[in-house]
């Protein structure tokens, strides 16, 4: 019997592709997390379809039926079909495993569907639908590894043994934690074992494919559960040993938590966006650098400071983007600054702060009311609290000085005009002089700006 929710997918034009394949002698079926999505109720943008058919034919039969197509993944058997704004990926039966020293799995062909399941990561995305050749015609459900029984009961369990699953790629340790997270499965022991035996396979991997899988991780409904497994299973050890190396450090704050406990819990606390989720990992893994035994207690001072440096390295590394590095590191960076208003801020503390987190200040701002994770209910709320106040100074002075956009009332070409001067690294300085006044004191007049300039320009003749 199949669901509904499998048939509301096998639309006229899926049938329609599965004629034309039909037509040349080759079977195509509906594959992986297309059909584990739509079992649970996931909505799945893309469709993943396999077939016996190999790449040059899938290209061939495929073209005219698609608007358009790409064949950027042809060489691992992966043809890329666009049909009204839908994709349709559809790969050949594969064997697909690792040497035990390249970064490049390697691809070997199959022509028997159960054979194709067998070598994929984990029962819950064996489950494959022939798809008929006509509309209304009944699909076919093909379940060699008890699929259907370990989705239902939300559990993740590899069709082989562990350790051939994990051979064939080793990316499928991580990707068993990014399932942890984003479906709240429950992984098979087993499996988790085989990761903590094998983890140092994953050296194997490439940076990219790593990050991209870990990325899916950190956004997760369940990402702390994913997090301590990653931990404990060691697997972290291999691409952000920095995460496990918290376990050690008390924080002297949250002394109910070790500091890799208070991490996971910031995390958790966080909304789903990746910057944010990255930067609450990271904020506090200047600690065990700047660990010091003051007065019968530890502290940490400039951790934030250290940490943004570790967290440039760290996701560089991992090859993330320039822009993703820098505002994740910024906000490792900025993390403890809003501590600091309970001393009392002036407007131009407001100001510089606003400045320094630029776009960043919501994502910052929810950075330092999740980094609380005390049980002192006292505490917490005097902590939000003082970040409710600042956001009101925030929006008080916004309304007042057009806090948006902080800057002087000229610009470059106005001190060139003025001074009689070019281009050069003294504009920028002059420039900087400028905005500094305007952090410090408010608004001011161009009459004011070009009275700074006359200034600068008797001090420096």
């Amino acid at each position: 019997m199949i669901p509904a929710r499998i048939k509301s997918i096998i639309t006229r034009d899926v049938c329609e592709l599965a004629a034309l394949f039909d037509a040349e002698g080759h079977t195509l079926y509906l594959v992986g997390g297309s059909v584990r999505d739509a079992l649970v109720g996931r909505t799945s943008e893309d469709l993943d379809f396999t077939t016996d058919a190999r790449p040059d034919d899938i290209e061939r039969i495929g073209g005219e039926w698609a608007h358009s197509s790409y064949l950027a993944g042809k060489a691992f058997g992966t043809i890329g079909l666009v049909k009204d704004q839908a994709i349709y990926e559809i790969t050949t039966f594969r064997s697909e495993m690792y040497r035990d020293d390249s970064r490049k799995p390697v691809v070997v062909f199959s022509d028997d569907i159960v054979e194709d399941l067998s070598r994929r990561d984990f029962t819950v995305n064996t489950m494959a639908i022939r798809v008929p050749t006509a509309e209304g015609d009944a699909p076919e459900m093909i379940d060699p590894f008890g699929g259907l029984t370990d989705l239902s009961a939300r559990y993740l369990r590899t069709p082989m043994d562990p350790e051939v699953s994990f051979g064939d790629d080793p990316l499928r340790m991580l990707r068993l934690f990014r399932f942890v997270s984003m479906l709240g499965f429950t992984p098979d022991a087993k499996a988790v074992d085989a990761v903590a035996r094998m983890r140092s396979r994953l050296e194997i991997v490439s940076a990219e494919r790593i990050r991209s899988e870990f990325d899916k991780l950190m956004i997760g409904d369940n990402v702390a559960d994913a997090l301590r497994l990653l931990v404990e299973s060691g697997l972290a050890e291999q691409f952000i040993p920095e995460i496990p190396a918290l376990a050690v450090e008390q924080d002297p704050v949250h002394r109910h938590k070790d500091v890799l406990a208070h991490t996971i819990a910031v995390v958790a606390k966080t909304g789903p966006r990746l910057r944010l989720r990255l930067a609450a990992l990271f904020h506090d893994i200047g600690k065990p650098a700047t660990r010091e035994f003051r007065d019968g207690g530890v502290s940490f001072y400039h951790h934030e400071v250290v940490g943004a440096r570790m967290t440039r390295r760290r996701m560089q590394d991992l090859r993330y983007p320039k822009d993703v590095i820098k505002e994740t590191s910024q906000l490792v960076f900025l993390h403890m600054r809003p501590h600091t208003y309970k001393m009392g801020w002036t407007d131009s503390a407001v100001r510089r702060y606003v400045r320094d987190a630029g776009h960043l200040l919501k994502d910052l701002n929810e950075l330092v009311r999740c980094d609380v994770t005390t049980r002192n209910k006292h505490r917490a709320r005097k902590i939000s609290n003082r970040i409710d106040s600042l956001e009101k100074r925030i929006g008080e002075l916004a309304q007042q000085e057009e806090l948006d956009s902080l800057r002087p009332p000229i610009d470059g070409n106005d001190v060139m005009r003025h001074l009689n001067i070019g281009p050069s690294r003294q504009v920028g300085k002059i420039m900087h002089m400028l905005l500094e006044h305007r952090i410090e004191a408010g608004p001011y007049t161009e009459e004011e700006a070009y009275a700074l300039l006359d200034r600068w320009r008797r001090e420096n003749p």
